[in-house]
């Protein structure tokens, strides 16, 4: 098979591009194949529009999640903090401050809950120094479970996360 470029060289190159759904082929030698690697030709089959970067594919998620909630009105937001837009976090991805998640909570917390499935921060902890931070977070949870009970009428229940929360709160001391 001949190249499709330069019309003279075997194709040893197969390339496929598939863009919303469109799927376009080209068989090029090598030679073609290099010039083209630097997306500085003519051929439109390279171009590949705006760049590939996480900043574009958040703003695309916030633009689709704005538009399903309808909230247009998302482009005035400014954190009153740090003086971010609403329009300057969907063009960078980036917020300006811990205030910003307040100020723009109601379009950053899907977009949050669906990418991370969910809010709270689950990273590592160092297994020798993070014996207590395991353990204290280990007891608000309790506490949770706890009010959830009390709340439910649930008081046997109650009763043994009470304990256990005492017994934790011995042990951190």
């Amino acid at each position: 098979m001949l190249c499709e470029n330069c019309k003279k060289n075997e194709a040893t190159i197969h390339i496929t591009k598939i863009v919303n759904g469109v799927k376009r082929e080209a068989n090029l030698c090598e030679k073609c194949a290099r010039e083209k690697q630097g997306l500085d030709l003519n051929n439109d089959f390279f171009d590949v529009g705006a760049p590939f970067t996480f900043q574009n594919i958040l703003g695309g998620i916030v633009d689709y999640i704005s538009q399903s909630n309808n909230n247009n009105d998302n482009t005035e937001l400014v954190c009153p903090n740090c003086g971010t837009t609403y329009s300057e976090f969907k063009k960078t991805g980036l917020l300006g401050c811990s205030q910003c998640y307040k100020s723009f909570n109601q379009t950053v917390m899907p977009i949050i809950n669906r990418v991370q499935l969910g809010s709270e921060h689950k990273g590592k902890i160092p297994k020798k120094l993070g014996k207590g931070i395991i353990e204290k977070k280990r007891i608000v949870t309790l506490k949770e479970e706890l009010q959830k009970a009390i709340a439910a009428e649930e008081y046997e229940k109650a009763a043994e996360l009470r304990d256990k929360i005492k017994e934790l709160q011995k042990e951190i001391g």
